[in-house]
């Protein structure tokens, strides 16, 4: 079974003659009836209902036809993939680069590295998802992404992966905040005071969370939500302590940044699909991003 036997054999059945689709492939009718013929011995069974000479009713398949069909079409449309995909390899002319990033990642730490790569690829396209890390590593696990940035946590054996950042977690406070007065905060120092989180979905909640209920402590979650810039106002305003990637907090802010006791780091890592190999889109990507880490 060879896959120019499927295309014809396909053909076949969409045209529903063999004169048609012979036209349509640009190949004699005799060729055609002999590679369906060549198809179905080397199968064992017939394929397709062969009608009269006076009769004009279309070809249509028989059981075992049916069933080579969705077979086919499947096999056909995973080739074209593939040639398309290969195609998109061999030159960086084309192509898309799919990435999925937590948010203060997506809003801080990536912007200016986003348009550099950018400029320097100007004919491949960038789509971003931006999010929690669960919504990350969900888009990953399902291809809905072709690369994701997740914690060490998430990763997973189906996964490869190289470390882009290692970022200290830091507790944010305003300059009148009690725990500003501090040289560094311990989680239970800081479960006592009102907190303004992520939502469910951010690794930095589940973080918390789960040091918490080490400790036997319930957090006093003031405030929840995904805006980094209104959590950084809420802070700042002095209504609650957050903890953040101490990148996330910039001079202007007017937020102090105190280090957790002991301190915490988390480390990044971009990861993909192992049984997916990275286009040469993707690898650019990656390669420019480890390459102004």
């Amino acid at each position: 079974m060879e896959l120019r036997q499927l295309k014809h054999f396909c053909a076949l059945l969409q045209y529903g003659s063999f004169t048609r689709a012979a036209a349509k492939l640009n190949i004699a009718q005799p060729a055609l009836s002999q590679s369906i013929k060549r198809l179905e011995t080397s199968l064992g069974v017939m394929l397709v209902q062969r009608q009269a000479r006076k009769q004009t009713s279309a070809i249509t398949p028989t059981a075992e036809g049916k069933v080579l069909q969705q077979h086919a079409e499947l096999i056909l449309k995973q080739v074209t993939q593939a040639q398309n995909h290969l195609r998109e390899m061999a030159a960086l002319s084309r192509g898309e680069v799919r990435v999925a990033v937590p948010g203060m990642l997506g809003s801080f730490y990536l912007p200016s590295r986003l348009m550099a790569f950018r400029h320097q690829y100007t004919d491949l396209k960038l789509s971003l998802f931006e999010g929690g890390t669960r919504d990350a590593l969900r888009m990953l696990e399902q291809q809905e992404v072709d690369i994701a940035i997740i914690t060490t946590s998430d990763l997973k054996p189906e996964f490869d992966s190289c470390v882009l950042i290692n970022e200290e977690i830091v507790v944010a406070a305003a300059h009148d905040h009690p725990l500003s007065a501090q040289q560094q905060v311990s989680l239970p120092e800081l479960f006592e005071h009102e907190l303004v989180m992520f939502k469910p979905g951010y690794y930095h909640r589940e973080w918390i969370l789960s040091r918490a209920n080490a400790l036997g402590l319930t957090p006093k979650i003031a405030f929840e939500t995904n805006l980094i810039n209104l959590i950084k106002q809420v802070v700042q305003q002095g209504f609650a302590a957050a903890t953040l990637l101490k990148m996330v907090i910039q001079p202007h802010d007017n937020i102090n940044t105190i280090s957790l006791d002991p301190p915490v780091f988390v480390e990044l890592h971009i990861a993909w699909k192992k049984h997916r190999p990275l286009s040469q889109a993707d690898q650019a990507f990656v390669d420019f991003l480890l390459r102004n880490r």
